[in-house]
């Protein structure tokens, strides 16, 4: 293994010694304590089996010696032999069954740890990860946890004790002949282990990448079903999800086949070392230096070191493979994100929800400028309206506003306020949004509603979907608000999903509202109907407007004109069209426009 290697494996195991010990859990304290205090004394137990069984056949094979003896002392060492293997048994099982709860209380612990550095990471982060190698990752980590916790606490330091103690016994009752062959049996079986499980781990990486690439690839392809029907492109799909299951499939392969080698090999030095132990005790027991009795206590010893040496290599490959999957989780843990609370950061103080936009510049990549010196003011209890062509910039400024990104140069406050130094749940927590891009839980109606404000009663629930003229809808379908939208809502139509935006953005209750093409889905009818709601329900509140269709925003207090990242006119409906500039062209052609689908209707 390479210095990197060994540093990461070092790193990850003293990540996982803190969960060995929970510090704030005195009942996992005390579990802890009793498993380790069973596995000792199931290894004294183990260790004393072999002696007793020795002592039993000589015993066994002197009862024409000792006639009258024979029912006593024998019955009670074999006796004894049996309490001593019960013993080990039941002692080992209590200590899985102790530490369970700890490891599982770990691996519950870091998932959550996981998770919650997930969501705190910024949306950069997210764009630039495939959510399917995300999971992945988590999946294989967590799912690691236990095993490594178990087998570094009980396995391994264990085993190692107990080949001493054996080659201490040997030493000490048939002599250091017999030490060295097990100590020799022993260092070249785990030489051996180590130098293939490390050729073994690489090819154990190239299998985790495939697998990461299949699981990606299944879950864009899934997610974005109805693209692919769009453009027919079915088998396209299969063969992508194809050609990442042949590199799995040669890297499994490789994988069992490294496997089969190892275990071959560790075969052969266990063999190897155990007929050679039989032959000198078969020699001894010639020369009379040894009883059959203690031909016995060599094998059995020899038998019950193979057990432990064999869940040896297995526990390290298992370890090395396991240490693969942690690396992966801990270099999540590892990534920072760009925006994060100041050190001083203290809650937003609300003063009427102004909002300003001073100088801002902002791009997301060095050499694709989207924002350029954008400068404007929301008044207290007014409606804003930004719009533009496409690609202008006009979402880029709902992510600044929610602080998604922060801007290269200028400043972005909320009540004269710098957003930068406010906490980020404080100050999401005043703003509602309705997204462009609707996207829902896999969860019922009543849930993605409620999502707005999980403490929230039924009742406020009801008449957030009322105003939103979802509630007739709702109680149309056979489930009622228990109804399942599927993944990403995709059992409801455009309209329906952003009608549920609207429901869960107004039950936030919130001091800004931002709308971002909230109406873009929907027919005409109910795209009045609902502007007249939030018309009525943003009355005194800020609101700030992402709009495409220009009808939607003609009574706004202001509209900002955006163009190529810059705001280019600035006014109300009647002052923009008097102008005459981009503003009114679009206003013109949008007229045009309706006025051929009417006409084409007739």
């Amino acid at each position: 293994m390479n210095q990197a290697g060994r540093s990461h494996s070092l790193r990850t195991f003293f990540t996982l010694l803190p969960y060995l010990w929970p510090s704030r859990r005195h009942d996992l304290q005390a579990r802890v304590i009793v498993a380790l205090l069973s596995l000792v004394l199931a290894k004294a137990a183990n260790v004393y089996v072999p002696l007793v069984l020795g002592d039993a056949v000589d015993q066994l094979g002197n009862l024409d010696q000792q006639q009258g003896l024979w029912l006593g002392i024998p019955l009670a060492v074999i006796l004894a032999y049996g309490a001593f293997k019960l013993s080990s048994l039941v002692l080992n099982q209590l200590r899985d069954a102790l530490f369970a709860r700890v490891a599982q209380n770990a691996v519950r612990t870091l998932a959550l740890r996981v998770f919650r550095h997930l969501h705190a990471l910024s949306v950069r982060f997210h764009l630039s990860r495939k959510t399917g190698a995300l999971n992945r990752f988590i999946d294989r980590g967590t799912n690691s946890i236990q095993f490594l916790l178990s087998f570094v606490a009980f396995n391994i330091a264990p085993t190692l004790i107990e080949v001493l103690l054996v080659g201490g016994i040997l030493w000490a009752l048939f002599g250091f002949v017999y030490t060295a062959v097990t100590i020799v049996t022993i260092a070249v079986y785990v030489w051996l282990t180590f130098v293939i499980t490390a050729w073994r781990t690489r090819i154990r990486r190239q299998m985790n990448d495939a697998d990461n690439d299949i699981s990606t690839r299944t879950v864009d392809s899934l997610l974005n079903f109805e693209t692919v029907r769009y453009f027919n492109n079915e088998a396209h799909e299969v063969n992508r999800l194809d050609s990442a299951l042949a590199d799995y499939e040669k890297a499994a392969v490789r994988t069992r086949e490294s496997l089969s080698l190892l275990n071959v090999a560790q075969a052969a030095v266990i063999t190897v070392g155990v007929t050679l132990m039989l032959v000198l005790a078969a020699l001894d027991i010639r020369d009379g230096d040894m009883t059959v009795g203690d031909f016995v206590v060599v094998n059995t010893y020899l038998m019950q070191l193979a057990i432990p040496l064999n869940m040896l290599g297995t526990v390290y490959r298992e370890i090395r493979q396991a240490m693969v999957d942690m690396e992966n989780l801990f270099s999540l843990m590892d990534e920072s994100t760009d925006v994060a609370d100041a050190a001083d950061a203290h809650p937003l103080k609300h003063n009427g929800g102004a909002i300003e936009f001073r100088n801002v510049d902002f791009n997301y990549e060095t050499e694709r400028r989207i924002l350029h010196n954008v400068s404007f003011t929301v008044d207290p209890g007014t409606t804003t309206a930004i719009v533009g062509p496409t690609g202008a910039g006009k979402s880029t400024i709902s992510r600044l506003l929610l602080r998604f990104y922060d801007p290269q140069a200028g400043q972005v406050l909320i009540d004269g306020q710098d957003i930068r130094s406010i906490t980020q749940h404080s100050l999401r927590r005043a703003i509602g949004v309705v997204p462009q891009d609707t996207v829902l839980f896999n969860d019922t109606l009543y849930y993605n509603i409620a999502y707005g404000d999980p403490q929230a009663d039924r009742d406020r629930i009801l008449a957030a979907a009322r105003a939103a003229h979802l509630h007739d809808f709702i109680e149309n379908l056979p489930a009622g608000y228990e109804t399942l939208v599927g993944e990403r809502g995709l059992k409801l139509s455009g309209g329906e999903k952003q009608r549920v935006a609207i429901a869960r953005a107004l039950l936030r209750n919130p001091e800004i509202f931002f709308f971002d093409e909230a109406t873009s889905s929907l027919d005409s009818a109910t795209e009045n109907e609902i502007q007249n709601n939030l018309a009525r329900i943003s009355q005194g509140r800020t609101s700030l407007v992402i709009a495409h269709r220009l009808s939607t925003v003609v009574n706004a207090d202001q509209i900002l004109v955006l163009e190529d990242g810059q705001i280019t006119e600035q006014g109300t409906h009647p002052q923009l069209l008097t102008q005459n500039g981009l503003y009114a062209q679009l206003w013109r052609q949008q007229k045009k426009e309706e006025l051929e689908k009417s006409s084409a209707s007739d």
